[in-house]
């Protein structure tokens, strides 16, 4: 008897079959991760040592984003390269959702500059926005400056001879306190450190005159150790309002560095939504926003979108200020 079909014929279709079994068989497994995300425990890593405002912060969102998730989210502290040592981890982790992390801003920056090898714009997934930090400059309560002015007076005498702490070559800052030394028309003499919590040591410890950090010296300003000289918001930071902001003392500059949370790239959408979904609710919740108020960091709350969106504009904006700064060239110099 012939076969109903030809040979090649009945060769195609059971080929066919198959092809969509295996398929089948690939897309499976993935959608039922999806739908049991998460299982197990979550990496979050912050690139900021412990104890700083960016790592409080995260530690916040974290607890809350745990509960909602089911699932506890574990902090991994990788520090340095002023924030692009986690930030590359973060890049080159797997795209499954149990690595997630903060994303600072200055990653437009970096990338830029050659000190992180991706496009942010293109590069990562972006889960939310979450919040800004204060940023001032304080000086020891016993510092002969007694004022923003009377540091620029100084500094314009003998330049190079003020000097600074900041959290890493080329991060907010750093750039920050460049970005007020070109419109003051003087020159400082930067000091690195791997994040602002040990900036502050050596400030109270005497080894540097200033520093110019997130808001790790609030509690010293209060208790009457360090004198807050200015901060750098568009406005008056509420718990420090008798502190003018740099615009007001005639320097055009405003720096916010909102920080973020984010994944590696290709995070599958029901994961990628999930993870969303989270951390919206810890922005919102009490628990983050109490600690956001204890640390000066007001809630800038983005969803990922969004944030992606701005991530891309403030790209932009960096590849101005890496020229008129001249950025290479103080990363050379280091």
């Amino acid at each position: 008897m012939k076969p109903a079909f030809p040979l090649d014929h009945q060769r195609r279709r059971l080929l066919a079959g198959a092809a969509c079994a295996g398929v089948a068989s690939l897309l499976a497994p993935l959608s039922v991760r999806a739908a049991s995300y998460p299982s197990r425990p979550i990496t979050f890593i912050c690139p900021w040592p412990v104890g700083g405002t960016a790592d409080q912060s995260m530690r916040a969102l974290c607890q809350v984003a745990s509960s909602k998730l089911g699932v506890s989210i574990v902090v991994e502290n990788r520090a340095g390269a002023s924030g692009m040592i986690g930030t590359a981890a973060l890049a080159q982790a797997q795209p499954d959702g149990y690595t997630i992390g903060q994303i600072p801003i200055s990653v437009t920056r970096f990338s830029q500059l050659g000190m992180l090898q991706l496009d942010p714009r293109n590069d990562l997934t972006y889960l939310a926005r979450t919040s800004g930090q204060t940023f001032g400059i304080a000086v020891l309560a016993s510092s002969p400056f007694k004022s923003l002015q009377e540091v620029v007076a100084y500094a314009k005498a003998n330049p190079g001879r003020v000097t600074y702490g900041h959290a890493g070559v080329g991060g907010a800052t750093h750039v920050g306190m460049e970005q007020f030394a070109m419109a003051a028309g003087v020159q400082f003499n930067p000091i690195a450190y791997k994040g602002g919590s040990a900036a502050l040591q050596d400030l109270l410890g005497g080894q540097v005159d200033l520093l110019a950090d997130s808001s790790s010296w609030a509690p010293h300003v209060e208790s009457g150790k360090l004198r807050l000289l200015a901060t750098w918001g568009a406005e008056r930071t509420p718990r420090f309002n008798q502190t003018p902001t740099l615009k007001e003392l005639g320097y055009d500059v405003v720096v916010e560095a909102p920080n973020g949370v984010g994944a590696p790239k290709g995070l599958p959408p029901d994961v990628e939504n999930k993870l969303r979904d989270a951390f919206r609710a810890a922005v919102e919740s009490d628990t983050f926003k109490q600690v956001a108020s204890r640390i000066d960091a007001p809630v800038m709350y983005l969803d990922g979108p969004d944030y992606k969106a701005y991530v891309a504009e403030v790209y932009q904006q960096e590849t101005a200020l890496i020229d008129s700064l001249k950025l290479k060239a103080l990363l050379q110099k280091g």
